[in-house]
């Protein structure tokens, strides 16, 4: 670990001469907070506020903070203004203040939870001078009634919490922090404390000038956390197994898992129940009683689990949290950081597990589009981090300090998975030249997936109908499958020689530095990892959809699955349907790995409802009851991860509306449903063997000639790929194919 002398970067040195000695400091330390000693610079940063110093404070999480601007508030004359964006953060800190004092009234909140009476209470308290520390919510100091208040108050100072939020470069920008200065301006000036856990340069500086104290005392504690393991994992279609797997290994002890949304918070941790995991989920959408129960019960540790939203900070201060693990890959290395920054904060084991799926940060792109082009630039720049960070092979400690500015010299950390299993990089100097070359000849007009169909020779109707079949180029990389171009791709606009077009996002364009590696080429390598393994028992196709849901238990038996598709194909000829339509491949594939043997075993599978494990699990069933009897499988039942039998109310209640025939777009806004999200629902209400009809609709949106051209498509078509469909389908709206998949799926299956 870096020594407190380096990595303390005092920009002004800080005479001590406030009236009471050092000795006096440690008792005050002892009498309040019952600590013999001071952490890292917290003592340098509270002689810097005595002293009436502008300070700015950056100190990792688990650093102690808190303390820096607690014990100073505890020790001076008057009340210190704490600006804190986390409403539970505050609860959990005013409670932690209370517990070592006397009386209540040394610590309150003002923010948005207080009823009247409430407020009232923490004004009276205050004007009695019996509060030292006032924690407000930034939307509650800009309110006139709480200024005029505060202008009557003797304030020591203003401590700015998650400071951050000011920078739009930071990882939580909020506009309202921007408006902190003028609003001090106006109570009247004091010294100023900024803390914050996560700022790179770029940010601290942003900081430093939207608040006024360019020249404060700055201090930089290490953001080393030698006690933290990082792994990055492959992000399977059984992720939810692999999770719970996980869990249930580390049984007794506090773990926390982010999600991407709500509503993935709250599926998962009803499997994570189901599982006999004690979890619960905590969002922002949730009522706030419910919410701050569910914070207890995971500090009181009466739950082992809390699966939460990455965008809401959850402000809960637990020392022995052993894990944290993000279902889904953050927006940036920022709330990485400070999200991963949860676990081990006693200094004791705590291993952060990310999962990573190339769909998740093509998602997460898709979310900025339509946003100001500065924001996308941004947001653009920050989720190249993460994703070099996901791809990196170098060490992931060193990778994540040098993004924060700090340098780490060793050269095996021997706490994270690249350290502890290197990763092969392979040569693909030729294959950069080979697709900046393509997008050359393609005049940058293009996104990642025309450029790897026209590499590898694909004549689609979109490349026939502008010609690119012609050109010498075509085809060039036809001896390599797609998923390496795609890699060559992302890795190109990571190292910079690529970079995606702002106003027409997802066109690729060469880089100045492109250009001059095409003139003279150097050394380019791209890592072959267990990416690569787990590729290899896909088909282009899926690698490209990245595949469908959550599967059973374990790995796939090849010749099970084999034997299955052939099945499907025979009853495919039989009943005059696709095969697609009786099972999708992800069923198989859960089928292969778990050996359901009757019919209620096959209703857990993805994507298998009751009504299609009637109408066609018979012979399934049958033939891997005999598969497991002649091959004498042990079936791993015991180990299957247990879906939430009958999901759910919402699908329920979609069925219901659909009955009532109201607008699909009425019906997604009612249920709190992005467009997109409501068509995922009813796709899985009908591929598990429910019958709708969603006629009414698609007879109100819908020309008939497109309607039956599409469902043509359907009846043709080998495979249901929506991504397939698309690109035969050119001149209609994704949206409009997958709207007609589904009253095929339904019609024809179900």
């Amino acid at each position: 670990m870096i020594d407190d002398k380096r990595s303390c970067q005092t920009e002004n040195k800080i005479p001590y001469n406030y009236e009471k000695d050092k000795e006096m400091l440690h008792k005050k330390l002892k009498q309040f907070f019952g600590f013999d000693t001071f952490k890292g610079n917290q003592e340098g940063v509270i002689e810097s506020i005595l002293n009436k110093k502008d300070t700015f404070v950056l100190m990792p999480t688990g650093g102690g903070k808190s303390l820096c601007y607690q014990l100073p508030a505890l020790m001076l004359e008057g009340t210190a203004i704490v600006i804190s964006p986390l409403i539970a953060l505050m609860k959990n800190q005013v409670d932690a203040i209370r517990n070592n004092n006397e009386d209540d009234s040394v610590a309150h909140f003002l923010n948005s939870s207080l009823n009247k009476s409430e407020i009232e209470k923490v004004k009276e308290d205050i004007t009695a001078g019996k509060t030292k520390l006032l924690y407000v919510a930034p939307e509650s100091l800009t309110k006139q009634s709480n200024i005029d208040f505060l202008r009557q108050v003797p304030i020591s100072f203003y401590a700015v919490d998650e400071a951050h939020c000011i920078s739009e470069w930071g990882h939580d920008f909020r506009p309202e922090y921007r408006r902190i200065r003028a609003i001090i301006n106006e109570i009247g000036e004091k010294p100023v404390i900024a803390l914050t856990a996560t700022a790179t340069p770029k940010v601290q500086d942003d900081i430093q000038k939207n608040l006024g104290m360019i020249d404060g005392a700055v201090f930089k504690s290490s953001f080393n956390r030698p006690n933290l393991y990082y792994e990055v994992r492959p992000k399977t279609k059984n992720v939810d197994g692999d999770i719970i797997r996980y869990i249930l290994s580390q049984k007794g002890k506090s773990g926390i898992v982010y999600c991407l949304s709500r509503k993935k918070v709250n599926d998962f941790a009803e499997i994570l129940q189901a599982n006999n995991i004690p979890a619960l989920p905590y969002h922002a959408g949730m009522d706030p009683a419910t919410r701050s129960v569910n914070q207890d019960a995971f500090l009181m540790e009466d739950v082992d689990v809390i699966v939460a939203t990455i965008a809401f900070g959850m402000g809960i201060d637990k020392p022995d949290v052993r894990y944290v693990i993000h279902y889904d890959i953050p927006k940036s290395l920022e709330g990485y950081y400070q999200e991963t920054g949860r676990s081990g904060r006693d200094g004791g084991e705590g291993s952060c597990i990310t999962f990573y799926a190339l769909q998740d940060l093509q998602k997460l792109e898709r979310f900025m589009q339509g946003k100001p082009v500065a924001e996308q630039e941004i947001g653009r720049q920050l989720l190249n981090e993460t994703a070099s960070y996901a791809d990196t092979s170098i060490c992931r400690r060193k990778f994540l300090l040098h993004y924060f500015g700090e340098d780490y010299e060793q050269s095996n950390c021997g706490q994270c998975d690249n350290c502890l299993n290197p990763k092969i990089k392979v040569e693909a100097k030729e294959q950069l030249i080979t697709v900046l070359e393509a997008i050359k000849v393609l005049k940058e007009k293009h996104k990642t997936d025309y450029i790897i169909n026209f590499l590898r020779g694909q004549e689609t109707s979109e490349i026939e109908t502008f010609g690119h079949d012609k050109l010498e180029e075509f085809g060039s990389g036809d001896d390599e499958d797609a998923i390496l171009w795609d890699t060559v791709i992302r890795y190109a606009l990571i190292e910079h020689y690529l970079s995606k077009d702002i106003d027409n996002y997802g066109l690729l364009k060469i880089t100045k530095k492109g250009k001059d590696f095409l003139k003279k080429p150097v050394s380019f390598k791209i890592t072959k990892d267990d990416f690569s393994d787990m590729e290899e028992n896909m088909d282009d196709e899926d690698l490209m959809l990245g595949g469908g849901g959550g599967g059973g238990g374990g790995a796939v038996d090849p010749a099970l699955f084999s034997m299955m598709k052939d099945l499907r194909k025979k009853l495919s000829k039989k009943l005059d349907v696709p095969p697609y339509v009786i099972f999708q491949d992800t069923s198989l594939e859960a089928m292969a790995a778990t050996y359901p043997i009757k019919i209620e075993e096959l209703q857990n599978m993805p994507g298998v409802g009751a009504g299609k494990a009637k109408r066609y699990g018979k012979d399934f069933v049958e033939l891997i009851k005999k598969h497991v009897d002649e091959n004498e499988i042990e079936r791993p039942e015991d180990l299957r991860v247990r879906t939430v039998p009958n999901k759910s109310k919402l699908k329920v209640s979609i069925v219901q509306g659909i009955d009532r025939k109201v607008a699909l777009d009425d019906l997604a806004e009612s249920k709190g449903l992005e467009f997109d999200e409501l068509l995922a629902e009813i796709e899985a209400i009908v591929y598990s063997g429910t019958k709708i009809n969603i006629d009414y609709f698609l007879n109100e949106v819908l020309d008939p000639d497109i309607l039956d051209d599409i469902y043509a498509y359907f009846q043709e078509a080998e495979k249901d790929s929506i991504d397939d469909a698309v690109e035969e389908l050119s001149e209609y709206e994704e949206e409009e194919i997958r709207l007609v998949r589904i009253k095929f799926l339904s019609d024809m299956g179900n």
